[in-house]
Formats: structure tokens, C-alpha cells, sequence
């Protein structure tokens, strides 16, 4: 079906059957309700490639993970990219992913602009100084950044109150009678890495307690990283009796090596993880204590809401969310012995 064909059962000249189905005012509202009546009747779908060229729009959306920091196989990002495109399907946008292993993330940016391949791009794993979000700002890209930066008033970003994730954990392990806490994170120089263990020593201080350098393991953002750790702090004495990690997939690692070393888990030592944990996780009939936030399916949702609305209103206020997490207990945590 092409658009000549739709313009002559309508009677109508294409440009008018054109012109009526993207919508311009200057077609009355009658002609346009009519020929957006025969276009799905008769199964019309306009040509992409003569939409971009008309438009100069790609309709699709980038988003560029850095296979160095993050982990494309973490289940979280998976649901996040499938809310993203079941959102943008209904405005008829894709979703263009872009991998880079190095430090070209930029040049990637570039080229995916210039090349007209999108209209936007989703930021993911944002940095407390990030030179993506410098760049996007410079050149006048429109974007939405998956996080905060440490200054981020003047773009759009989705993001969860990390400190107070990491609040409600150690009051609730404080409440249950611990005193030696041990603390698994993701690099810091990730801002949600950065404010969760601000929000953790923070809360631990007005506790009246702290969490020496010793019993803390940075760098962890994988199974292996967290069965690593377990290892370390186990050899501290006196051992902790609860242990906050920032991340689900390094949470998954420290309670599996918990699990290998004898280590009864909410009696011995009680553990929060940070985000759901992953169907496969394989911890047998294990129900994690987490601090949990909206699925990551709804983030990706809310995300393609946001990018479409920066595209459609270039000139508005930043669009700037910002979503509450909630303590979910399970039996990884119990009072200390």
C-alpha cells in the first residue's frame, strides 16, 4: 500500500493525504480524522526512509553502554531496554543500541548523531563527573541521563534516592542490634555507587558507629566480584555481622559465598543488597532483604516518556525524576548474635 494508492480511494491529492497524516494544521480536522480512518482500514504504514528524509527525524533513540563498567548481562538492564521499547513502539521509534570497549564512547555519540542515526539518547551509569554529559551539553544533543551527576540541574535525568536506600538499610540493621558492619560497592566514581556510600557511612555515623576502610570492598559490580569479597572480610577479626553491598549482581556473588564457606545467612551474618535479584540467581528458596525501587521495566518505561517529551518541547524546563526506594525484608537479615 503506498500513498498514492491511499490518495486515490480518498479522492484526495497525496500531498493533502500527506500533509493530513503528520498531522499540520492546515488540513481541517474532518480531512485528517477521515484519512487516518482509511490509512488503518486499508493498512497503511508510511515509508520510514521518506519520513526521516521529509521529517530530518531518525525515529529511533541511542543509548550507549561501555562493556568496561557495565554489565550487559545484569537482567535489571534487559527489563530496563525492553520497558524503553515497548514505549517507544507506540510512538513507532526504535531503540538503537551501540556497545563500546573502549574510551570511545564519545566518538560513538558523535557518529550516531552526525550520521543522523538518532533523535536522542538515554545516558546510563551516570558518573559524579561525567564528560558524556559535558558533551551531549555542549553540542546541543538533546538527551536523558539514566542518574544524576554532582551538578545536574541543567539536564534531564531519572534517578533514585540512593542515600536513602542506604539509610533505610543500616537503620534497619541497626535495629536489629548491629554494631560491626562490613560494606561491598561498585566503583565510586559511579554517582549511584557514590551516594549510596555517602547515604551508608552517613547513617552510620548518626548511629554513633563506622565502618573502617578495612571492611569495606570497592570495585564490585559482578557475581565474581562479591563471592571475592566474602573471602576478605571473613578473615577480619572481630567479623562483622552485616554487610550492605550496593548492587544486586555483586549481592548475589557475597550471599553464594556466604553459602560456601559454612556462613548461615541471617543468623551468622545478615545481608542487604541493593535491587532485585536476578530469577537466576540460583539461592535456593532464599528471599533477600533489598532495598527496592520501582521495577527496572517501569524505569525503562518512564524513560522513553521522558526522552519523547524533551524532543517535543526542546525549549521546556529540564525533566528531572527522582523515585523512592523501599526496604523489602526477607531472610537475610535477623538480629545480631
Amino acid at each position: 500500500m503506498s500513498i498514492k494508492q491511499l490518495a486515490k480511494a480518498l479522492s484526495l491529492s497525496t500531498s493533502t493525504v500527506s500533509r493530513a497524516l503528520n498531522g499540520y494544521t492546515d488540513v481541517n480536522a474532518q480531512t485528517r480524522l477521515r484519512v487516518q480512518e482509511m490509512a488503518q482500514a486499508m493498512g497503511y504504514r508510511p515509508d520510514a526512509g521518506a519520513r526521516r528524509l521529509v521529517r530530518g527525524k531518525t525515529d529511533a533513540i541511542g543509548i550507549v553502554y561501555s562493556a568496561a563498567v557495565e554489565n550487559l548481562g545484569n537482567p535489571q538492564f534487559l527489563d530496563m531496554a525492553g520497558g524503553l521499547t515497548e514505549r517507544l513502539e507506540q510512538d513507532q521509534l526504535d531503540l538503537l543500541l551501540a556497545v563500546t570497549k573502549g574510551d570511545g564512547e564519545l566518538q560513538i555519540y558523535e557518529r550516531l548523531f552526525l550520521g543522523g542515526r538518532i533523535d536522542a539518547v538515554i545516558v546510563p551509569n551516570t558518573r559524579v563527573q561525567d564528560r558524556r554529559i559535558e558533551f551531549l551539553l555542549d553540542k546541543g544533543y538533546p538527551f536523558v541521563a539514566y542518574g544524576r551527576t554532582a551538578d545536574c540541574d541543567a539536564f534531564s535525568w531519572f534517578d533514585f534516592d540512593n542515600e536513602q536506600g542506604s539509610r533505610l538499610a543500616v537503620q534497619h540493621l541497626v535495629s536489629l542490634g548491629h554494631t560491626r558492619f562490613a560494606y561491598v560497592h561498585a566503583p565510586l566514581d559511579l554517582n549511584f555507587a557514590f551516594q549510596r556510600h555517602r547515604g551508608f557511612m552517613g547513617a552510620l555515623q548518626l548511629a554513633g558507629l563506622d565502618c573502617p576502610p578495612e571492611y569495606q570492598v570497592g570495585g564490585v559490580t559482578d557475581r565474581r566480584g562479591g563471592l571475592d569479597s566474602v573471602a576478605r572480610f571473613l578473615r577480619l577479626s572481630p567479623r562483622p555481622t552485616a554487610v550492605v553491598v550496593d548492587n544486586n549482581l555483586g549481592g548475589v556473588g557475597v550471599i553464594r559465598g556466604l553459602l560456601n564457606a559454612g556462613v548461615v545467612v541471617g543468623q551468622d551474618i545478615s545481608v542487604v543488597v541493593h535491587g532485585d535479584i536476578p530469577n537466576d540467581s540460583l539461592l535456593p528458596g532464599m528471599q533477600l532483604t533489598t532495598v527496592s525501587q520501582p521495577t527496572a521495566h517501569a524505569s525503562g518505561v518512564t524513560m522513553a516518556e521522558m526522552v519523547l517529551q524533551v524532543l517535543r518541547q526542546a525549549d521546556a524546563a529540564p525533566v528531572q525524576i527522582l523515585r523512592q526506594p523501599e526496604l523489602v525484608l526477607g531472610s537475610t537479615t535477623g538480629p545480631a548474635r
